[in-house]
């Protein structure tokens, strides 16, 4: 197969898996990329994030068992966006895909991603599917639809309409999308909404009907830790409609997202039983945009703090 004038083989995918304090889930990550590297000429990178658990001596042990088949780089703790960012900086992909350290590869994703992009070489972001892997041992498959040609309907269903889902380890992407904005590492949550949704609204996109991730659920997760959700709290939205990262014609998102983002961290707060937190959100989103007193199901549990 042959793209622009190169074979498959010469195309270069790097893999980068951001990691802190996954010792007990780094290596079957790892291992179900080193699988595949072969099969797509990709390459692997893990960042480890400063890790205080055993990551150091299980990256030691592997790179003793698999000697050049990867490299690993320590940093200090500064979040995933800034392992990410160094993960861009260091991987010679021309497409990267970032692998979360709790996950693993599906089996033939690379393959498969290598043979997209010979296939369709405009395409600078690159959606799979994904299986969603419960505590229980259950799967879930999740598989993708088509993208809408229009950037303003691709960025107002990711954003507000909840119809197009983006999973790191399921994307693929071109260095191009970095090149208007990096991972922002104010943010030590949702820092990839910002990345997707300019990614969304300036570049051409396609996606792979199949699998290329398991996603493991669990409890622990970073997007269920409350406090790095307040701290990001409604900065995201400017991050996300930064002039730099949303051209402008797309700007008139912003008022809307503001809204939803508040309603998210409202939901997030009552969950949480942070009762007044929750009460400052769901009034902004109310301020915002009065159409957040039809969405129901948050209506209903902002008229339940009226009797705490």
């Amino acid at each position: 197969m042959v793209w622009k004038g190169k074979s498959l083989t010469e195309r270069r995918i790097g893999v980068v898996i951001p990691t802190y304090n996954y010792a007990h889930t780094l290596g079957r990550a790892v291992e179900s990329v080193l699988a595949q590297l072969d099969e797509a000429n990709a390459q692997l990178l893990v960042i480890d994030d400063g890790s205080t658990d055993e990551t150091p001596q299980v990256l030691a042990a592997m790179m003793e068992k698999y000697p050049g088949r990867f490299r690993a780089l320590r940093k200090p703790n500064g979040g995933a966006a800034s392992a990410r960012n160094l993960g861009l900086e260091e991987s010679a992909g021309e497409y990267l895909m970032f692998l979360d350290a709790d996950d693993e590869m599906a089996p033939g994703a690379l393959l498969s991603v290598a043979q997209h992009i010979a296939a369709h070489p405009e395409s600078r972001l690159i959606v799979g599917g994904h299986w969603s892997v419960f505590g229980d041992g259950k799967r879930r498959l999740h598989m993708v639809k088509q993208l809408p040609a229009s950037a303003y309907l691709r960025v107002r269903g990711y954003l507000l309409d909840k119809t197009i889902a983006l999973s790191n380890g399921a994307c693929a992407m071109h260095k191009d999308i970095f090149s208007v904005g990096n991972y922002p590492e104010s943010l030590r949550n949702a820092e990839d909404i910002p990345v997707f949704a300019q990614a969304l609204a300036r570049f051409s996109c396609s996606v792979i009907d199949q699998p290329l991730v398991l996603i493991y659920k669990h409890a622990d997760s970073l997007r269920h830790d409350i406090n790095h959700s307040v701290a990001a709290g409604v900065s995201l939205v400017d991050e996300v409609f930064s002039p730099v990262r949303m051209p402008a014609e797309l700007q008139g998102l912003r008022s809307a997202f503001l809204a939803q983002r508040c309603l998210s961290l409202f939901r997030n707060c009552f969950s949480a039983g942070e009762y007044a937190l929750a009460k400052q959100f769901y009034c902004q989103a109310v301020r915002t945009d009065w159409r957040a007193l039809t969405r129901w199901s948050y209506t209903r549990k902002a008229l339940q703090l009226m009797f705490k």
